[in-house]
């Protein structure tokens, strides 16, 4: 098993998904669903296998995967993808086995047929549904309420099924075009999900017929309720119109963008294709020069209609391609362009993981920051960043990492103790001074590199601090651009730009190291400033101490919790039956003063 693999098996999603093994010469070899992805590709590299399996598993050199909403998609979404790529592994479809449809057909008198063929032949087709005992079974629950043609008697001669109420397609009857009409809308509206009405009127039925004690007859419109409900699985993967399209989703993080095309061919999807690079403008205007370069490849065909996503201005698209370009707002065709998205996301976290996982590549990413920045590898690097909401409960945090990856016990929080107001500068200059004359006096650990989550300013605030302390450690900043991802790193002495690709290992390693010390302060700043909220209402009340206000926050969780807890309740989390009661006088007072204020 080669690391590619070795890393990918790592990083599977626990979703229903299709998975593509390749050989080394990028074959799709075997295509197979699952309805747990991690679970099922793991399966192939652990344990044991029959001849055949491990045959296969000796010729896999890389795997894909495409995620689906369902096991359902995952199934028909497999067999487009083994008909399409034929891999060698697969069981030869020799019949083209497809999944059945329920078919209304365009005649005097229409009938309901299962059928496993679409044809542009005027009929209504709904499916394909997941198997064929489910069709059948809604195909009868359809006859039993509709009286559609069922016999083969011409229309002058009455059949069996006409006797027992289930069968109108009779002169005898004397039906017009809009009683036909109005039956066929009701087909549509129950195929289509807005079955509301039958499913209450047959769950009324399957009650009288239990309480009468009818049970043979409630147990039959028992599986007729599960028959509709198993078909109403929703499925985007197929769709009867054999119609030729490109779905486009997107999704940016990290300064990359990651556009997944999905193709449909003759209203199957058969084949995707990802597309990762890092983008420099707006996410939407890079789209649009990625879907121009595009279709001005010669083995991307143009279809009849393309699928965007919601954000993307659809005239613009149109200028670049032409053809129907369609922005779906809801239905199946707005959820086949949330698949593409998700996939995006999907794809684009997964080369995120594996650059983290890839140690040679991690370690080559701190030797040349050093390089870049003329100073020795940088192993040990300690990031700052300020959090705090106009001023209120002000903190700063600390993260470290070492040979590239985070070392979390090394990790500090500071509460910001001299700073009155919101002054980022001042912040930093306090924080630094803590931690590195604590680590000069005590004889700590100090870093190769310190970087600060912010601009000049407060890059060059903790360089007066360093100075003072009489410390030489290298100091950069990195700065946000205005969508707050990693823009710019500045290092030197004035501090001027460093020139960092975006695509290098070296800004995916300081983007890292950016996020984790923004998340770590505002996850620090959260709790500081729910604490704060909580003791600054139970402040003031005789007995209740800093101890004691903590015993509460841990054993109520919330001042909700508090103000609606008895004398009792308060005592037997820890506190005196005076104090407690004086805790509930405190809460019924802020209560009143809230409900008076809102009048």
């Amino acid at each position: 098993m080669n690391d590619t693999i070795k890393h990918k098996l790592e990083l599977l999603p626990d979703s229903p998904g299709c998975y593509i093994h390749k050989n080394a010469g990028g074959q799709i070899i075997y295509v197979g669903k699952a309805k747990n992805l991690k679970n099922r590709v793991r399966s192939y590299f652990r344990g044991s296998h029959d001849t055949k399996t491990e045959l296969l598993v000796s010729e896999i050199a890389d795997f894909e995967y495409i995620v689906t909403e369902s096991n359902i998609e995952a199934l028909l979404l497999e067999i487009n993808l083994i008909q399409e790529n034929k891999p060698k592994y697969n069981i030869k479809l020799k019949d083209d086995k497809s999944y059945p449809f329920i078919k209304l057909t365009k005649e005097t008198y229409p009938r309901l047929l299962i059928t496993r063929q679409v044809k542009k032949d005027g009929g209504l087709y709904f499916g394909p549904y997941p198997d064929s005992y489910a069709a059948n079974e809604i195909k009868k629950l359809l006859d039993r309420i509709f009286p559609f043609k069922k016999c083969k008697n011409p229309a002058n001669k009455v059949c069996f099924y006409y006797h027992i109420g289930q069968c109108n397609a009779h002169t005898i009857c004397q039906t017009d075009q809009a009683y036909w009409h109005g039956l066929v809308e009701d087909v549509k509206s129950i195929l289509h999900g807005r079955d509301d009405k039958i499913v209450n009127d047959l769950k009324n039925k399957m009650q009288a017929m239990s309480q009468s004690l009818e049970f043979e007859r409630a147990a039959e419109y028992r599986d007729i309720l599960s028959a509709i409900d198993t078909l109403r699985t929703k499925q985007r993967v197929m769709n009867q119109d054999l119609m030729d399209r490109d779905i486009f989703g997107y999704y940016v993080e990290k300064g990359w963008m990651c556009v997944q095309v999905f193709f449909v061919r003759q209203g199957k999807l058969i084949q995707r294709k990802v597309n990762l690079f890092p983008y420099y403008n707006e996410p939407d205007e890079d789209f649009l020069t990625f879907m121009g370069q595009f279709y001005r490849e010669k083995e991307n065909f143009v279809p009849k209609e393309i699928f965007i996503p919601s954000d993307i201005d659809e005239a613009s698209v149109k200028a670049l391609v032409d053809t129907k370009v369609i922005k779906p707002q809801r239905g199946e065709k707005k959820q086949l362009v949330s698949l593409a998205i998700k996939n995006a996301r999907v794809s684009l976290q997964q080369k995120f993981d594996l650059l983290e996982k890839d140690v040679s590549k991690t370690q080559g990413a701190i030797e040349n920051l050093g390089t870049l920045l003329g100073i020795p590898k940088p192993y040990r690097i300690e990031a700052f960043d300020n959090s705090n909401i106009m001023g209120t409960s002000p903190v700063s945090a600390m993260v470290v990492f070492e040979n590239g990856k985070p070392k979390k016990s090394d990790y500090r929080k500071y509460k910001i103790q001299t700073v009155v107001g919101p002054d980022d500068y001042a912040s930093m200059r306090e924080v630094i001074e803590r931690r590195y004359s604590r680590a000069v006096r005590e004889g700590g650990v100090l870093p190769d590199l310190i970087i600060i989550d912010g601009g000049q300013g407060q890059a060059n605030a903790a360089r007066e601090i360093l100075d003072q302390l009489g410390l030489s450690i290298p100091l950069a900043g990195l700065q946000k651009n205005d969508r707050h991802q990693t823009h710019e790193l500045l290092f030197g002495n004035p501090l001027e730009v460093v020139d960092l690709p975006r695509q290098s290992q070296e800004f995916f390693l300081l983007h890292r190291i950016q996020d984790e010390v923004h998340r770590f302060a505002i996850t620090f700043h959260r709790q500081v400033r729910s604490k704060n909220s909580f003791s600054s209402q139970l402040d003031g009340i005789e007995g209740l101490g800093p101890k004691r206000k903590q015993l509460l926050l841990k054993h109520f969780k919330s001042l909700t919790a508090i103000k609606s807890a008895t004398v009792e309740e308060i005592s037997a989390a820890g506190v005196p039956e005076k104090v407690a009661e004086r805790v509930v006088e405190k809460m019924g007072q802020l209560e009143q003063t809230k409900s008076s204020s809102s009048l």
